[in-house]
């Protein structure tokens, strides 16, 4: 009796961390090939909305948006990211890049520094090609810093971003890099 009754509880035990892994791992899977991420998982190429085209835009609307979907074009895949503007230009930022599991979890970050940083933005339905262009040491950080802090309540410093710990992309034009 007492075989069965330790039979089954590892079982239940193995099935309740199986199943969620599963469900998990498949809600993954689908979402890769949807126009856009979810709240949680990367999705795939944005396709839906106006491509834009014209002169650069005034970025300060952007302080009244909290996420933007981000597509970097290799490899094709699109992430919920924050937004800052600062001095008519935009950023993004990517915390944790100083640890193995912030590189993992935010490895989109080191595709788009190791690889060719093309990507697109979209923001309320409109599509804007850009270029990811990291920044490593500016006087354009200070605005940077103080745009993140003041929208997000972040604790980001420059510290931390000369270290490596905070990674900073302008979204440049396409055709200005």
């Amino acid at each position: 009796m007492k075989k069965i009754i330790i039979r089954t509880v590892f079982q239940l035990a193995i099935a309740l961390v199986t199943l969620p892994a599963v469900v998990i791992f498949t809600l993954y899977l689908q979402n890769r090939g949807n126009d856009g991420p979810s709240v949680i998982f990367p999705g795939g190429e944005l396709v839906s909305g106006e491509l834009y085209s014209g002169p650069e835009p005034d970025w300060s609307f952007t302080d009244d948006v909290s996420t933007v979907h981000l597509q970097l074009d290799n490899p094709l895949s699109s992430r919920l990211t924050w937004i800052e503007e600062s001095d008519g230009k935009i950023y993004i930022t990517s915390d944790y890049m100083g640890t193995w599991l912030g590189r993992l979890w935010k490895h989109w970050a080191v595709q788009a520094y190791e690889g060719d940083g093309l990507a697109v933005l979209r923001i309320k339905g409109v599509r804007y090609e850009r270029k990811l262009v990291r920044v490593f040491y500016s006087p354009e950080l200070d605005g940077v810093i103080e745009k993140k802090i003041a929208k997000y309540n972040s604790r980001i410093t420059r510290e931390a971003i000369e270290s490596g710990e905070t990674w900073v992309f302008e979204l440049a034009p396409r055709d200005e890099v």
